[in-house]
This record gives structure tokens, sequence and C-alpha cells, in this order.
């Protein structure tokens, strides 16, 4: 598989597995299913892994670290995420968002020393001695404390030694976008903000990076499942999708299929086509989700579909197209 620069010498593999689904994203996993799945990407050769506290309040990343403990250490990347402590919570009913979790609850923190023990624990649960990229998570409502506590924590480690990079993991670019003026960091995580229905991050976060030798890991390409399979009631950066991009999503796969190809396929393609993504992180329940989304990776996708595409002004007239189109 294709390998490419992260920062400070940290090569990766251009497409990552992302483990929320491991978490029980949705639905339940079983730990089957989770090993089957991390079993299929590594056979496929893919060797960086994201993972998060949040996922699953834990779950993932035990899964992963019971995984990547039988691989030999140098031979992967791995990136996890600070600023939710999790924490005993036996009244919790189960969780919207991942099913099958333990009774625990995230909590925000994003201060110098609840970093420090975030990633403590994370280690902990994934069982390893070190991780690669840790990344501040979701500090929507708290920029000042991810500044003056969260990064200030991450640029120690970093010096010292003990990761190689630092960033932050969100699903807008305005915020990262602020923080790649602020503070020096290596990396950031953009969920659902470049894809074939959502260009924003053209707007300013791709040019500052690229100026800057930023990377990016772009998750969501699916936007949470509508560009996988767009129908009433899919879902778009974790909830419900509105009519309007229904329609949208519909009339993007009806394009593919003239063009005898695959929404999936375009939607994976046209997202590594920027110079700016370094990673695609595709997420997985299983492993015949891993293999599509290798294959989907390297499935054909005709000149003519993208030539079509920006006739329609169906994307960004910034947006660059895959080469050949």
């Amino acid at each position: 598989m294709k390998r490419t620069r992260l920062a400070n010498g940290l090569d990766v593999t251009a497409i990552g597995l992302g483990s929320a689904p491991l978490g029980g994203l949705f639905s339940a996993v079983s730990d089957a299913d989770a090993e089957a799945t991390l079993a299929a990407g590594w056979s496929a050769g893919i060797r960086f892994y994201d993972t998060a506290p949040l996922y699953g309040f834990g779950l993932a990343e035990r899964r992963l670290g019971a995984f990547l403990r039988q691989q030999q250490r140098d031979s992967f990347a791995i990136s996890t995420k600070v600023g939710r402590l999790l924490r005993p919570d036996p009244s919790s009913t189960e969780d919207d968002h991942y099913k099958g979790a333990p009774a625990l609850r995230p909590q925000f923190d994003f201060s110098y020393d609840g970093v420090m023990r975030s990633v403590e624990e994370s280690l902990d649960r994934l069982g390893l001695d070190r991780v690669d990229v840790l990344l501040v998570h979701d500090p929507d409502d708290h920029y000042d404390a991810a500044v003056n506590g969260a990064f200030r924590a991450l640029m120690r480690l970093r010096d010292d030694g003990t990761i190689k990079a630092i960033g932050s993991g969100m699903n807008q670019s305005e915020m990262l976008t602020r923080f790649a003026e602020a503070v020096p960091v290596d990396c950031f995580l953009l969920a659902g903000r470049y894809t074939l229905l959502d260009q924003g991050a053209l707007d300013a976060l791709f040019p500052v990076c690229r100026q800057r030798g930023i990377g990016i890991l772009l998750g969501g390409i699916y936007n949470s499942g509508i560009l996988a399979n767009p129908h009433t009631g899919a879902k778009f950066n974790y909830q419900d999708a509105d009519v309007a991009l229904v329609a949208r999503a519909l009339a993007l796969d009806e394009l593919c299929r003239k063009h005898g190809t695959e929404l999936k396929a375009a939607a994976l393609q046209f997202c590594m086509a920027h110079p700016a993504v370094t990673v695609a992180v595709m997420g997985a329940r299983n492993a015949a989700e891993v293999a599509d989304n290798i294959a989907m990776s390297e499935r054909t996708v005709p000149p003519a579909f993208w030539q079509e595409l920006r006739a329609k002004n169906l994307v960004d007239a910034r947006a660059p197209l895959p080469r050949g189109a």
C-alpha cells in the first residue's frame, strides 16, 4: 500500500483504519467481528490506525490494542485523542451513538493535567508503551482551554520524544484553521468537512495547511453513511440527513450509475485527490467493509464522470479532481 509522510519522520499508509465502528457506533460489534476487521486491515497492508477514548467509551481502544500488541511495534502507527476522561456512571442508560459500550461516560477535560491523565489511561487501555500521534478531540466550546492546557501538554510530550506528532480532531474546519495559526501542530483529523457533499475545508483550512506543511487525516469521507448508501433516513454528520442532502446524494449516485461506477469509489477518490490530504481514515465494522474500502480506492472512475460532475457544478470549482479527469 502507498505510504506517505505525516510528520517528524513518521511514515504512514495512505489509507488508515478508523476504529469508531469497533466501539459500537450506531450498532454493536462483537469481539470476534472487531478482531476480524483489524486482521483484514492488516492483511490488506493498512499500518495506520486511529482511535479515541470516546469511541465506545474505551471499547475501541481496548480492541485495537489487543490486536496491535500482537504486531511488531515499529511496523505500525497509531493515533488517539485527548480532551475526554472516562469515568464510571452506573446510572447511565445505553448511549444513542455507541451500542454495547461499558458503563462509563466521557467528561470534557482540556487542562494540562487532564490531558496527561488521558494519555496514561489510553495507554493502559491499549496496552501499548506509546502512541505516535495525539489529537485534541472536539474542543468546539473550549478553544482557550485547548490552547493553554491541552496543546501545552502535547507540545511537552512531542518535545521530549514521547510522541511524534500533535494536532486536533474535529468535525469543523474553522477552529482547526485557528489552531493552525496559533499552535505549532503537525496534523489535523478533519471529519466530514471535505467530501462530495461538503467542501468547506477549501475556504481556509486546506490553504493554511498546505502553506505550513500540516498533514490532513481525513475522516467521515462517506459523511456518516449517506455517501455509501443514500436513502431517506441515511446519516449525515452522525444525524439523520435532511431531505435536501438526501436529494443531492441521490443525484451523485445517479451520475455514478450513468458512468458505470460506484458512489463510494467516487467519494473516496475525490477526497484523496486533494494534495492537502495525507491519509484517508476509513472506518469499518467487519472484514467485508475493510475489503470494500480498499476496493473503492482502486475502482475505476471514468474521466467522463469527473467531467460531468464539474460541468454540472456538483462540487466546488476549486476542488482538484483525480488525475486523468
